[in-house]
């Protein structure tokens, strides 16, 4: 009996159905790569928490007086606050203050990381890329006020609402646009939370005192 090969109609409709599950697929695996990545990034950060509450135990109730990325780069935010602003060149990067209290320095390495080359919603430079993390040793940026006004946990004003660290780029969780983003960020009380832009300016206008 003759042997039948399969025929090209045949092998373009198995084409075809392959393609049209894959997708139906790759956005799924998609979005389980990226909760997997918040998920993580949102661990990092209650680990973080955890390290500023030991810091500030050792530190008669005060949080690190140190500063991040954005002020290292872009010392210029801080104009309106000429008598914070002098005290930048002589601040530790918060990375190194709390680095005793975590151990282990991929705490600040958020794995949805991508960089970025200026600070959000700015026009200023911030050498950030590939990744933050690899470029300035975190990927996240640290409410300097709260270590200018020699603050910490227990004498923030309204601890539930306000931002303590966060990414350092919305685009890592959300759309590419400013507006579109998402942060995961820590506020004083410890709870980490994924927000969008609104939240996200809700928590950083919380005044700290």
């Amino acid at each position: 009996m003759p042997r039948r090969g399969v025929t090209l109609i045949e092998m373009l409709v198995v084409i075809g159905i392959i393609a049209i599950l894959a997708a139906l697929i790759f956005p799924v695996f998609a979005r389980a790569r990226a909760a997997a990545r918040r998920t993580q990034c949102i661990s990092n950060l209650k680990q973080l928490g955890q390290a500023h509450e030991m810091y500030a135990s050792d530190w008669d109730d005060r949080y690190p007086w140190a500063k991040d990325a954005a002020d290292a780069y872009a010392p210029q935010i801080w104009d309106g606050f000429p008598q914070w602003q002098a005290w930048l060149p002589y601040m530790p990067r918060l990375k190194d203050a709390i680095q005793p209290y975590v151990k282990n320095r991929e705490v600040l390495h958020c794995s949805a990381d991508t960089g970025y080359d200026h600070l959000e919603a700015t026009p200023f430079p911030i050498p950030g890329e590939p990744i933050a993390f690899e470029a300035l040793g975190s990927s996240y940026h640290w409410r300097t006020e709260v270590a200018f006004e020699g603050l910490g946990p227990s004498t923030l004003a309204q601890p539930s609402q306000t931002n303590i660290m966060m990414d350092a780029s919305g685009a890592w969780h959300g759309g590419r646009s400013y507006e579109a983003g998402r942060w995961n960020i820590l506020y004083g009380d410890g709870h980490v939370k994924n927000v969008n832009l609104r939240q996200f300016d809700e928590a950083w206008f919380t005044p700290v005192r």
